[in-house]
């Protein structure tokens, strides 16, 4: 689940990526940070110039970005961090300067475009000039140690270092117990030195949301969402009680699936949690990666997306070898290889532009397809965590992956894209408009087309097998949809409830590892199977973290999803079950679809979601319509289990006989 990218300064009022964390944010521009507006100057004219220069600086501190993520070294860390200091020198000076219309009679667009600028960054920074220039320092040295981050075993000629992809792979495909256990402690390394920096990061952009009137940068965070902080509180707790009873549900069928391959002993920890390491993913947000543990029928219409891109990235690598005969070095062969995965990393996004298109959407500019990082290149460190950009607020859009052919890239692709058509639709509006309604619709276009991926979609593009009608092969898809969007909602809640307490004091320095593992028992029921200290810094091994992005978008999206996906169903006059509905090559639901992205944040929220869904709320009575099958089968297969699981001692688990939790 990229995901959506906020780099360093980039704005709160847009959103990020991973599925994984992912939409490169608008940025303040940069210029002169000039505290004096010219005299005279009326709000609306403020407005304007504001949009004007905001414009016209915007390509600079992108292109500085996007450097950084993608050639890290000293220099382009230099780089980066300098332009980010000049962009929120500036941002502070418009602040200030929108101080003198505060209660003064201006038009609602000319409000809410200020209300927008004093939340356009994630990373509100202190005045004092040395004090900004640490926090940009610190928060480009954070990415960059992400960017580079690695394991290294052995000595001399036996070292052996692998990044995140490598261990993700191990997570993915390997099922001995030790192995993951290895790669999954190995990643949760890289942060260790992270810590120090990051105590600083909170108290320096602490001090600037409170030069800019909020209590911290928690309470700044919720104020994005045209209700209180409180309210935006209160209303993730309420979604989330919506969904939690079929996320148990899964969990618990997990779980006995996880004793039935580890053992009792190894298969869960102690609570009834699951163990942190044997989830498929690094930060067990996704666990579709166990899918030959959870597929609920073997002989029930395959779903093996992966093998279908594997084969596919075969092929081009055996056209690749055949432009190359006779003898080959291993220099050529790695090259080759590197070719043949460039190939399919293609194929795959334009297999997801196709989607966009058959709606009515535009092509995707010739310059996306030049300019664009598909796969990790072979001589230098990136950031490999999926991001959209948009550079200039005029059509140069590109995507940042490091791509392989499996099911999980496949579908990031798509939600990287909803990205960037979001952008490219409301490039037509004043900058500071440009953005997401808030910030979780920006993650829920992709997501929505992702729903819209059925098993009938997946055949009629020939990666998967004919597909059988039958109740066997529903579960199956349903199973398949629920190991990414179930298994990810107590997770896209938990980050920003552990930012919350970090940045309004309720957590420590002291306790940063302790609290992060007290909430991933509370909310996912997962835990490690060894103790995990404060000489850890486990928070810091997730991207969002080090990269400052705001993280409660990502489980709104999760409920938003949905409500759009039904809302687009009935527009493309579907009748069936909703788990059914594709509205692949629907332009009436394009239409629909078009005409939100198109207002981006120039409304509130609720009115541009009225206009799609017919409702100002979000709600996920969606999410439970669209799994209920899936969910009464889980309460038959979970019959007799003892489910449910108790969250104590979580940051010093150890595999321990369950202590028997409510029945259900």
């Amino acid at each position: 689940m990229n995901h959506r990218h906020l780099l360093l300064s980039l704005a709160v009022a847009t959103s990020l990526l991973s599925l994984s964390a992912c939409k490169k944010e608008p940025t303040p521009a940069t210029g002169t940070a000039g505290t004096q507006a010219p005299s005279g100057e009326t709000a609306d004219q403020f407005v304007a110039r504001v949009n004007e220069e905001y414009r016209k600086a915007f390509p600079e501190m992108t292109a500085a970005q996007w450097l950084s993520s993608t050639y890290i070294n000293d220099d382009s860390q230099l780089i980066a961090a300098k332009a980010n200091e000049r962009s929120l020198a500036q941002l502070n000076a418009w602040i200030e300067q929108a101080k003198q219309y505060e209660g003064k009679e201006m038009s609602p667009q000319t409000a809410r475009a200020i209300q927008l600028l004093k939340l356009m960054t994630a990373m509100p920074a202190p005045k004092d000039p040395a004090k900004l220039t640490e926090l940009t320092q610190i928060a480009t040295r954070m990415e960059g140690m992400y960017g580079a981050g690695s394991y290294c075993t052995g000595n001399g000629d036996a070292k052996k270092c692998r990044q995140l992809g490598d261990l993700e792979d191990v997570l993915r495909h390997n099922r001995d117990y030790d192995a993951q256990l290895d790669a999954w402690q190995g990643w949760h390394t890289i942060s260790q030195p992270m810590r120090k920096d990051y105590t600083r990061f909170v108290e320096l952009v602490n001090e600037g949301a409170h030069e800019m009137g909020f209590a911290d940068t928690g309470e700044m965070w919720r104020s994005g969402y045209d209700m209180t902080p409180a309210e935006i509180s209160a209303e993730t707790d309420r979604l989330w009680g919506q969904v939690k009873p079929l996320y148990e549900q899964l969990h618990c069928y997990a779980r006995t699936k996880l004793e039935t391959k580890y053992g009792a002993d190894k298969g869960h920890v102690a609570g009834n949690m699951l163990p942190a390491h044997l989830m498929g993913n690094m930060w067990q947000q996704d666990w579709g990666n166990l899918w030959d543990m959870l597929q609920p029928y073997q002989n029930a219409g395959s779903l093996d997306i992966t093998g279908a891109l594997e084969a596919q990235y075969q092929q081009d690598l055996a056209a690749e070898l055949t432009k190359h005969p006779g003898e080959r070095s291993s220099s050529q062969i790695s090259q080759i290889e590197h070719d043949a995965q460039l190939a399919v990393a293609k194929q795959m996004t334009e297999r997801a532009q196709d989607f966009y298109m058959s709606l009515g959407m535009q092509k995707l500019p010739e310059s996306y397809w030049t300019k664009t990082q598909f796969i990790k290149p072979r001589d230098r460190d990136v950031v490999c965590h999926a991001s959209a950009w948009d550079m200039n607020m005029a059509g140069d859009v590109r995507t940042k992956m490091c791509i392989k052919p499996n099911e999980e890239d496949f579908t990031t692709i798509y939600h990287e894209l909803g990205h960037i058509y979001y952008d490219l639709a409301y490039n037509k509006q004043p900058p500071l408009f440009q953005n997401g309604a808030h910030d979780g619709f920006h993650e829920a276009i992709g997501d929505t087309i992702v729903l819209a991926m059925t098993p009938k979609y997946l055949q009629s593009i020939g990666l998967v097998g004919e597909q059988q009608q039958s109740k066997e092969a529903l579960i199956n898809a349903q199973m398949r949809m629920a190991l990414a969007k179930v298994s990810f909602l107590p997770f896209g809640l938990m980050i920003d409830r552990w930012r919350w307490g970090v940045f309004d004091g309720s957590i420590k320095p002291g306790d940063y590892n302790k609290a992060w593992w007290e909430l991933k028992a509370k909310y996912q029921g997962v835990a490690p199977v060894a103790a995990r200290g404060e000489e850890f810094f486990d928070a810091g091994a997730k991207y969002h973290v080090p990269g400052n992005t705001p993280y409660t978008r990502y489980f709104l999206s999760h409920v938003l999803q949905f409500q759009f996906y039904k809302a687009l169903c009935d527009s493309a006059g579907y009748k069936g079950p909703l788990y059914e509905c594709s509205f692949y090559g629907n332009k009436a639901a394009g239409a629909k679809f078009q005409a939100m992205l198109d207002k981006g944040a120039s409304q509130p929220w609720q009115k541009t979601l009225k206009e799609l869904t017919g409702g100002e709320k979000m709600d996920a009575s969606a999410v439970l319509e669209y799994f209920a099958p899936l969910q009464e089968w889980l309460k038959q297969q979970n019959e007799g289990q003892t489910c449910g699981w108790q969250a104590s001692g979580a940051t010093a688990a150890a595999p321990a006989k369950p202590e028997a939790p409510k029945k259900g």
